[in-house]
């Protein structure tokens, strides 16, 4: 067959990723010739590295790493696709960009977890040897140059490796070959001069193998090695082209309800990070036992509205809950300042701000052992309010009763949360808004999130705070009804009163103001969303615009 241009297929990995695995099953296809990490040479050469085979390596490939970008990477050959096997670590500063220019580029990682342990057999393992820095720079370049690479995970490939190959297949926009998944034992003229030094294992294999529990546990001496690896892995990991496993069914990516939030920055602990990579400790108390308490702040046009009272109960929280090493009001007013504008969100957005109770040194309920200090953290998103606060929502009662005093004070903020998640789920079953909660004396005291209000000949009347949450929101309000000359009674009030009610609306920092349309299946007042409550939301409205701690940087941009 007459030589001709082939299209050229690079494989990028760190070693110990079943590269060699690879090559054997792409050697399989019909239309498919391939080359053991052809840069090899160059890499010694440049490096001066050792290596048990460097002499006669050198004496036997070509050093010139453009001679062989030219000739024997993009040269001409007898079949359709020429499939190079590369190390990321080769790919040096010396060598010509059309090496990531042309062709088409795909990323093999694993877990070096899974790698560092049988690293040192021939090289000791180091962060450089291991090369996932160079992926992620290879990685880079590849979508600097719009030619965003695949990437497939080598544990993936053996767990079900037709899926992977098929699906890697069509990302590389070539067919798919059956035969690509055996092959025969033994050595390949296809080797490198290293194979004997690394290839043993797979010199014994017919296919993928499905991996091993590994039988010893890890060495820790690479535990530092490890923990400067896996942020590499797990960065080029979150663009993989994902498997189905047990653990990890195969669901279809969420649609987020506002899709800007996918770039967010994070406050965890005492720096921003990005959504992805914001994450707590396993250790945390707010993983270990729920330990926490929380604020939910709202941003109006440049002002964060009621910071200060929702600092003094999050400090009030945290006092109750004998708290240790609190970060104190600056500290935390400067974490919300910064994740705001560093978010850019100035108006219609909210914050979710949880202080834990901080890392423990090991794994229990007492506090004696958090000894690191509170863990912040300030999750802001673009969030309009969470409700229809212009035709209403709809409200059923659930079974699940609200705390009582006796057990967890209301009055204490806490993450505690699943009497209200238990009462939210019967109100999704319902196919409802959110659900109404009783006390244990069958009174209404809230719904699962917000607290709540009724309106009955002109008379304005909302719960004790005895069992649920006294909400900022629900004070507002309470001040703002007073304000505008309406009789307001805080008091027991009985479901039926509900029920039979002109007007219900509930209130939430979240939520803002809500008009309810029907509890339980009965239609409040006429159907319509209500005088009073339309008052009362226009006032709220009004002071929402006038009050506010100022977020600096906007508030000095503005003047």
């Amino acid at each position: 067959m007459a030589t001709e241009e082939v299209q050229v297929i690079h494989s990028w990995s760190a070693p110990r990723s079943l590269s060699t695995s690879l090559m054997y099953s792409f050697a399989q296809r019909d239309d498919m010739e391939v080359v053991d990490e052809p840069l090899y040479a160059n890499f010694l050469t440049v490096t001066g590295l050792e290596r048990p085979y460097r002499d006669e390596l050198l004496s036997k490939m070509d050093s010139d790493g453009n001679k062989v970008v030219k000739e024997v990477i993009f040269g001409p050959g007898e079949k359709k696709y020429r499939y190079c096997k590369h190390m990321a670590k080769q790919r040096l500063p010396n060598l010509s960009n059309d090496l990531m220019k042309k062709g088409k580029h795909f990323i093999l990682i694993r877990n070096p977890l899974n790698i560092l342990q049988s690293f040192n057999k021939v090289v000791s393992p180091s962060f450089l040897e291991l090369g996932l820095g160079d992926l992620v720079s290879i990685y880079s370049e590849l979508c600097e140059l719009g030619k965003a690479p695949p990437i497939i995970d080598a544990d993936d490939l053996q767990k079900d490796p037709e899926t992977v190959l098929r699906g890697l297949c069509q990302d590389l926009d070539i067919p798919f070959q059956t035969s690509m998944l055996k092959w025969e034992a033994g050595p390949k003229p296809i080797d490198g001069i290293w194979a004997p030094w690394w290839y043993g294992s797979v010199h014994k294999s017919t296919g993928f193998r499905k991996p091993l529990l590994s039988s010893v546990p890890f060495p820790t001496e690479l535990y530092d090695l490890l923990e400067q690896s896996l942020p590499f892995y797990n960065m080029l990991r979150q663009h993989c082209r994902r498997l189905v496993s047990s653990l990890h069914p195969s669901l279809p990516l969420p649609r987020l309800p506002v899709p800007a939030n996918e770039k967010l920055l994070v406050w965890v602990g005492d720096q921003l990070l990005p959504r992805e990579n914001a994450k707590v400790s396993v250790l945390d108390s707010v993983v270990q036992g729920g330990d926490a308490a929380w604020e939910g702040l709202r941003i109006y046009k440049g002002k964060v509205f009621k910071l200060d009272e929702h600092l003094d109960r999050l400090f009030d929280s945290a006092k109750a809950l004998a708290f240790s090493n609190v970060p104190n009001r600056e500290e935390i007013k400067e974490a919300v300042f910064k994740t705001l504008i560093s978010n850019g969100m100035f108006d219609n957005a909210h914050i979710r701000l949880t202080l834990t109770r901080g890392n423990k040194v090991t794994s229990g309920m007492s506090p004696a052992f958090n000894l690191y200090g509170c863990t912040l953290i300030v999750l802001a998103e673009w969030k309009p309010p969470v409700y229809d606060n212009s035709g209403g929502i709809k409200l059923v009662t659930a079974t699940t009763r609200r705390n009582s005093p006796n057990s967890i004070d209301s009055k204490i903020h806490h993450n505690n949360l699943i009497n209200n998640i238990l009462a939210k789920i019967e109100g999704n079953l319902a196919n409802a808004d959110d659900a109404i909660m009783l006390d244990k004396d069958g009174f209404v005291s809230e719904t699962n999130a917000t607290n709540i209000f009724m309106v009955k000949k002109g008379h304005v009347s909302t719960p004790h705070a005895d069992y649920c949450l006294p909400g900022i929101t629900r004070a507002t309000v309470m001040d703002l009804v007073i304000q505008e000359n309406l009789i307001l009674h805080e008091r027991r009030i009985s479901l039926s009163e509900f029920h039979a009610a002109d007007e219900v609306w509930t209130t939430g920092t979240m939520g803002e103001l809500t008009p309810v349309m029907m509890i339980d299946g009965r239609v409040i007042g006429n159907g319509e969303v209500g005088p009073i409550t339309r008052r009362i939301q226009n006032a709220y409205k009004t002071l929402t615009a006038e009050l506010g701690v100022p977020i600096p940087t906007h508030a000095d941009a503005e003047g």
